[in-house]
Formats: C-alpha cells, sequence, structure tokens
C-alpha cells in the first residue's frame, strides 16, 4: 500500500479509535462512521484546582459525579481486575487530576464491575476499549468532564487513556494500547500498564476479533472487567 495511503487509513482509524467509545448517542458499532456526540457543558478545569462533571442526561448506569476537589496526588498504583487477569497501572494524579478523581470515584461505586471491554483494534491502531456498562460503546455515567492534554501525548504500548467522542467528552470508556500507535494527542493520558499487564492485552490481541472489521469489534477471547482498585 502506498505510504500516503496508510498515512491516511491510520489518520482515519486514529480519529475513529476512541470517537464511538465515550457517550451515550455514539454509533453501537465500534469503527463505523464517526458518530455525533452529545453536547457537553463541560469545560476546563477550574484555576483553583477543583474539577467540573456536569450532567450529561445520559447515563447508561447511574453514578454520583465524583467530588469536585481531587483527592489523590501524585503517582497513584491501582489495579484493573480482568477475567484475563490483574492489570497493574500506575495513575498521574498530578498531570491529569480530574480524570484520576473520576476514574477512582467509579471505581469505587463497582461502576466497571461485571463490564465486558468491547472494542479490540489490530490494525493501525492497536487498543482494547473497555469502560462502557452496556457493552456496546454507547454508555457513560451520566456527566462529562474536560480533556487534560498537553499537546505532547503519545501513545505507546502500555498507555491508559480516556476514550471521547470529541472535545471536553469523556466520561467512563477508556483504552488500552498493547502496541506502539499514532494517534492524534487528542486522547488524555491518565496512566499507564506494566510491563507484564501489557503483556496479557497482547495477549487477547493474538487471538483477533469477532469480525475481520478493520475498525475494530469485540475481542475474540471475551475481557469483562471484575473491578478496579486502588492499591
Amino acid at each position: 500500500m502506498p505510504v500516503t495511503s496508510t498515512l491516511l487509513r491510520r489518520s482515519l482509524l486514529a480519529l475513529t479509535a476512541a470517537a464511538a467509545l465515550t457517550l451515550a448517542g455514539c454509533a453501537s458499532n465500534p469503527g463505523s462512521d464517526p458518530a455525533s456526540a452529545p453536547s457537553s457543558s463541560a469545560s476546563e478545569p477550574a484555576a483553583d484546582g477543583t474539577c467540573q462533571y456536569p450532567s450529561d442526561g445520559q447515563a447508561a448506569k447511574q453514578a454520583d459525579a465524583p467530588a469536585a476537589e481531587p483527592t489523590v496526588t501524585g503517582e497513584v498504583s491501582a489495579t484493573i481486575k480482568t477475567s484475563a487477569g490483574d492489570l497493574a497501572v500506575t495513575l498521574d494524579a498530578d498531570k491529569t487530576p480530574c480524570t484520576v478523581n473520576s476514574f477512582l470515584s467509579l471505581a469505587g461505586q463497582s461502576y466497571f464491575d461485571e463490564t465486558q471491554c468491547h472494542r479490540l483494534t489490530t490494525d493501525g491502531i492497536f487498543v482494547l476499549q473497555c469502560g462502557d456498562p452496556t457493552g456496546t460503546g454507547t454508555g457513560g455515567p451520566g456527566y462529562s468532564f474536560a480533556d487534560e492534554l498537553s499537546g505532547d501525548e503519545t501513545y505507546e504500548a502500555g498507555t491508559l487513556a480516556m476514550a471521547n467522542a470529541g472535545p471536553n467528552t469523556n466520561g467512563s470508556q477508556f483504552f488500552i494500547v498493547y502496541a506502539d500507535s499514532q494517534l492524534p494527542p487528542n486522547y488524555t493520558v491518565f496512566g499507564h500498564l506494566d510491563e507484564a499487564s501489557t503483556a496479557i492485552v497482547a495477549g487477547i490481541a493474538k487471538d483477533g476479533t469477532v469480525t475481520d472489521d478493520p475498525n475494530g469489534s469485540a475481542p475474540k477471547t471475551p475481557v469483562t472487567l471484575l473491578g478496579v482498585t486502588q492499591n
């Protein structure tokens, strides 16, 4: 394939990598045409360090919005328990305080428990996407929040990042990068997996997806989130 075509294809895949994954109203078939995202009133984190989590009225599973003031700082160790094994992650609460605050709040409410990772991509970008209680790529917690981006984000193997449906539409859905992927710096990177945990996800990817859609579909080896705990 010509280089230009490859780059174009990867660009298109990058744009759809998370677009169908965060909030209700997105396409139910991950990897289909970019979906129209619901409007969001999320704004940038406040200058005083507090976070805003405005309601979007579209909860797939009801969850309380996090406290406005983040409860943790620095590097936070956590475990994402899955049916494929435990994934050890380090969350960066200094660089992405509002994202980590939301992730831990949802974890504490058992929001992720018994939910399916609904999308695996194996061409152009290499990610496993999770966090939707409906398992369809359309669900979220009923609130949204702002991106926390530097513009220098990269998505190497082991990256833990938020899926979104456009600027400031973060909710509950996130993705795990299992091999270096070229994505625009539009997705908040809020943590990283260790090498062994990344290898677990890469092993899942080796089994492929349930369809041949290059934009991704459910992993052939089902992955259930059993819970997320702060260590």
